[in-house]
């Protein structure tokens, strides 16, 4: 049963990414023409992040904060919206999750679903698949998603390490009417700013 949920997830996956970046190409043309026009750098941030079992793959993401932004500053840690690193239209991006759309093409690919823990850097919290703990390598076992049962529960109000149990229990749960109750937890959650950010919290 859990191979038959996992093989409709992908479907839902590759075909609901599809369909998204269609529906969506407008507004995803007016957001990288405003980047464009507002501040200087790629339209695009791209960053290693760490996929099923390990697999090393970038993600994509709009650019919400000025180029080496993690050279600047606080660094990693983005405490606040009030951070001079991130651009006007960044702030908005980032309230919105809109900054996130472009991960659609990560699903496509198949790097991606748009159900699953989402996919840490290659150094934090932990440097590297290697150095995770066993119990904490089970978040790993499914592909990364661009939401999922943290986002809608704790975010980021607590440690990486409490975050990944919760990840551990959507693996232990994983089902296709799961995923679909996440999707619509997802866009209310949209709406509400709470717990975005946190010390130690990835830059972009």
């Amino acid at each position: 049963m859990r191979n038959l949920n996992l093989l409709i997830k992908r479907l839902i996956d590759f075909f609901g990414s599809l369909f998204g970046i269609i529906i969506l190409s407008p507004l995803l043309f007016i957001i990288a023409l405003s980047i464009k026009l507002t501040s200087k750098g790629p339209v695009f941030f791209k960053q290693e992040r760490l996929g099923k079992n390990g697999k090393i793959f970038k993600i994509l993401k709009f650019r919400t904060m000025v180029v080496n932004a993690e050279k600047i500053g606080d660094g990693l840690s983005v405490k606040n919206d009030n951070d001079n690193r991130i651009t006007k239209i960044g702030k908005i991006l980032r309230s919105t999750s809109l900054d996130e759309l472009p991960q659609l093409f990560n699903v496509i690919l198949g790097q991606m679903s748009l159900v699953g823990p989402r996919p840490p850097v290659t150094y934090f919290p932990y440097d590297g698949y290697g150095n995770y703990p066993k119990w904490a390598k089970k978040r790993f076992t499914m592909r990364p998603g661009m939401t999922g049962l943290t986002q809608i529960t704790v975010r980021n109000s607590v440690s990486w390490d409490e975050r990944i149990k919760v990840d551990n229990k959507y693996i232990d749960s994983f089902n296709v009417c799961f995923d679909i109750k996440l999707l619509f937890g997802t866009f209310v959650r949209i709406f509400k700013s709470e717990n975005i950010y946190m010390d130690k919290s990835k830059v972009n």
